[in-house]
């Protein structure tokens, strides 16, 4: 059986961490949908700086929107829900299908917003209104000042990825912004289903540890702390709390492993996928490595409820000198500024190419 097959038939989301006019209009996402279980898809700055600044693809799109005399950031968010409504409406039938549990896309609202709570609710709003797609997340960074917006944007309704999450005490904070919004929502007489997901990072850990570790602890924090955050959302998923929310029609909101590509050139090309297969969560993997999966992967055991050993081995890294707290706040402002910076450069490459189309 296709690996990729194996892991969706386990009870894992298998999402493609990629987006291109071009995969939509050659028919590769269909093919993923269809071959590889793909049963939704995630986006962030880079990925679109990647599609739009290095491909003739949207020039078109590009010119019409510049003879409407749109903002360059009107310009880009046009661009980038063109190609995520298409993309939604490829996933519709897995969201159907599974009752919206599945066949998601997401919606970044801009970076520069990461510390802005007032305009990323804002944004988040707007977005979702101007999709118009029952199955669109938009993506909030789940910064400090991102939490209050994350509660408010759930309960207005708006479904949420959390994203830049690092560590088991982020996503917890995430996970308690998404219930407190839900309960807003019951208090209001409201519907409490708003769907959510929780977008752990993990590759980055192992990158910035690497050149201070041992080469036995090489490659193995980012699955320590994947572990850790698991064994927490089970824990919630049991919880009293969570459980009051589903009886008034709530979902819990899944985990999502996110940055998922190897990162190490030494190291196995699925180390974060075949080791953190478990069931209720979802896997966002880069194209390269969705295509290795099918191509050679082997899926063996499922995480455990528990996390397995991850306390032991997050006690080797402390013994090592790695300051997990110091260091998950560092990897989220590096995570968000990193976002900026991509777009940043992708506003600047809109506007040149409007210049000229102009």
């Amino acid at each position: 059986m296709n690996a990729a097959r194996r892991l969706h038939d386990l009870g894992q989301s298998l999402w493609l961490d990629n987006i291109t006019r071009e995969i939509l209009e050659n028919g590769t996402l269909e093919r993923y949908i269809r071959e590889h279980c793909v049963t939704g898809l995630t986006s962030n700055p880079t990925i679109f700086d990647n599609a739009i600044r290095k491909s003739s693809a949207y020039d078109a799109s590009l010119q019409r929107h510049v003879r409407a005399g749109r903002t360059k950031e009107e310009l880009l968010f046009e661009l980038i829900l063109e190609d995520l409504t298409r993309a939604a409406d490829l996933f519709r039938p897995v969201h159907e299908r599974t009752a919206g549990v599945d066949g998601w896309v997401s919606l970044e609202v801009s970076p520069a917003l990461a510390f802005d709570t007032q305009r990323t609710i804002a944004a988040a709003k707007s977005l979702w209104a101007r999709a118009g797609r029952p199955n669109l997340y938009i993506k909030i960074p789940g910064t400090k000042e991102g939490l209050p917006a994350i509660e408010e944007s759930i309960f207005a309704g708006v479904p949420i990825n959390v994203t830049l999450l690092f560590s088991r005490e982020q996503y917890l904070a995430a996970a308690d912004a998404w219930a407190r919004g839900i309960e807003r929502r019951i208090d209001a007489g409201l519907p409490a289903n708003v769907p959510s997901v929780g977008s752990l990072f993990i590759s980055r850990w192992d990158v910035a540890v690497s050149s201070q570790v041992s080469a036995a602890l090489k490659n193995r924090l980012g699955q320590a702390i994947t572990r850790s955050v698991y064994a927490a959302a089970r824990q919630r998923i049991t919880s009293p709390r969570w459980q009051r929310l589903y009886n008034f029609g709530a979902r819990a909101q899944r985990p999502l492993w996110a940055s998922t590509g190897t990162k190490d050139p030494k190291a196995s090309d699925l180390l974060y996928i075949e080791s953190l297969a478990a069931p209720f969560t979802v896997n966002t993997m880069p194209e390269a490595t969705l295509l290795a999966l099918a191509d050679h992967g082997q899926i063996g055991s499922l995480m455990r409820e528990d996390g397995g050993d991850f306390e032991a081995v997050l006690a080797e890294f402390a013994a090592a000198g790695v300051d997990r707290e110091a260091l998950a706040a560092q990897l989220q402002h590096d995570g968000a500024a990193a976002f900026v910076k991509s777009w940043n450069e992708l506003l600047a490459a809109v506007e040149t190419k409007a210049t000229a189309l102009r």
